[in-house]
C-alpha cells in the first residue's frame, strides 16, 4: 500500500501548477515551497532520448559547479609515491595505496564521496568494482579521477565538480547546490549542468534527446522544466 503523502508536501505540491517552468521561475518556487527544517540538497533530473545499454548512447562527464555545491566532498586519493604528498597537500581526506585498496575489499569501507587514483594504480583498483561500481564512485579517466595531476583533481572535486551519468533507465541525476543559495546561484548552478549535458549528447542519439527535466529539492515535489527553452538557450550559444 503507497503511504500517503503529508500535509505538508500537499500543501506545497498545489503551489505547483502543471506546466513547465522556465529555470528563472522554477528556483523561487522551489525555495518559495519549502517547508523541511533542514537546508535541503536540489537536484536537477532530466529523462534523456538515448538507450545507455548501447556503448554509443551513453551520456557522461563532469561539470563544476561555478557557485559549489554548499558541502565540501569527502575525497579519497589511492596514488603512490610522491602522489601521496600531494594528495594530502592539496586536502584529500584520505591518502593512501595498496592499504586503502585492502581496507575497501576487506572491510566494505565507503566513507567517502569520491574517489581520484593515479593510472599506476588502476590495476589495483580494478578489484573495486563490485564495491564502486554501484555507488558510482568508481574512478574513470573520463571523469578526470584518474589522473597523474591529483593535486588539480581533489581541488576541483572540492570546490565542486559533479560528475554525472545517465542510469539504465535513461535518466541523469545531479545535485546542483543547497535550497539556501539565493536563487541566482542556483541558476547558474543548474545551467552548467544542464549545459553540460546537452553538450554531452552522442552523435548516435536520435530523435528528441532531453525528453523532461524536473527541479527539487530533497522532500520537496518535482517542479517540470521548459526543455524548449533549455535546449534553445544552449542553441544560441553555438
Amino acid at each position: 500500500m503507497a503511504k500517503k503523502p503529508g500535509k505538508k508536501y500537499t500543501a506545497a505540491l498545489k503551489q505547483v501548477e502543471t506546466r513547465d517552468y522556465p529555470l528563472d521561475q522554477a528556483v523561487p518556487l522551489l525555495q518559495k515551497i519549502k517547508f523541511a527544517k533542514f537546508d535541503e540538497t536540489v537536484e536537477v533530473h532530466m529523462r534523456l532520448g538515448v538507450d545507455p545499454k548501447h556503448a554509443d548512447q551513453m551520456v557522461r562527464g563532469t561539470v563544476l559547479m561555478p557557485n559549489g555545491l554548499g558541502k565540501s566532498k569527502i575525497v579519497l586519493v589511492i596514488a603512490s609515491g610522491d602522489k601521496l604528498r600531494e594528495a594530502t597537500e592539496a586536502g584529500a581526506d584520505f591518502v593512501g595505496g595498496e592499504d586503502m585498496v585492502n581496507k575497501i575489499q576487506s572491510e566494505g569501507w565507503t566513507a567517502f564521496d569520491a574517489v581520484i587514483a593515479t593510472p599506476d594504480m588502476m590495476r589495483s583498483v580494478g578489484k573495486l568494482g563490485k564495491v564502486l561500481g554501484p555507488r558510482g564512485l568508481m574512478p574513470n579517466p573520463k571523469t578526470g579521477t584518474v589522473t597523474v595531476d591529483v593535486a588539480k583533481a581533489v581541488l576541483e572535486t572540492k570546490a565542486g565538480k559533479v560528475e554525472f551519468r545517465v542510469d539504465k533507465t535513461g535518466i541523469i541525476h545531479a545535485p546542483v547546490g543547497k535550497l539556501s543559495f539565493t536563487a541566482i546561484k542556483l541558476v547558474e548552478n543548474a545551467s552548467s549542468l544542464i549545459t553540460a549535458v546537452l553538450k554531452a549528447k552522442p552523435s548516435a542519439a536520435k530523435g528528441k534527446y532531453v525528453k523532461s527535466a524536473t527541479l527539487c529539492s530533497t522532500m520537496s515535489p518535482g517542479i517540470a522544466l521548459d526543455v524548449v527553452e533549455l535546449t534553445a538557450k544552449e542553441a544560441a550559444r553555438e
